[in-house]
């Protein structure tokens, strides 16, 4: 972190906003099967929102070149666009099999990464790339 960091003038709180055609499905599948606790319902007459609380938030940076290493050690070949997901979970074979069951389509099974975690790649609700990941080391 820079030494410059003011936690008063930063960002508080990093929301991914992901429209979804099939709002109830996707919201099940988010909430009810990965299990995103649900923090506040905004719905009204105009519209269906949640948030749902996906833990400590990141934005993770990388370049083309980074992109391709990374697609290349979890799928094989480069098949992320330029927004993928990521969750940190503590059991990434059994998240994955329960997304699967849930109708989320597997890229890639998990595989060791050079970083030291378990990776598998998902196609899941409302068109999202994911990454699951969980920490092998320390």
């Amino acid at each position: 972190m820079s030494a410059d960091y003011d936690p008063s003038m930063g960002v508080h709180e990093l929301r991914l906003v992901v429209t979804a055609d099939d709002y109830e499905r996707a919201l099940r599948f988010y909430r009810d099967v990965l299990g995103l606790p649900e923090l506040a319902d905004f719905s009204s007459e105009e519209g269906k929102v949640r948030l749902l609380d996906a833990g400590r938030a990141t934005l993770e940076l990388i370049d083309a070149r980074q992109a391709a290493f990374i697609d290349r050690v979890e799928v094989g070949r480069r098949v992320a666009g330029h927004i993928r997901v990521a969750f940190e979970v503590d059991d990434t074979m059994r998240v994955t099999a329960e997304l699967a069951e849930a109708g989320a389509q597997v890229i890639a099974a998990p595989t060791r990464t050079p970083w030291d975690s378990l990776n598998a790649r998902l196609e899941g609700e409302a068109g999202l790339q994911l990454t699951l990941f969980e920490e092998l080391g320390e």
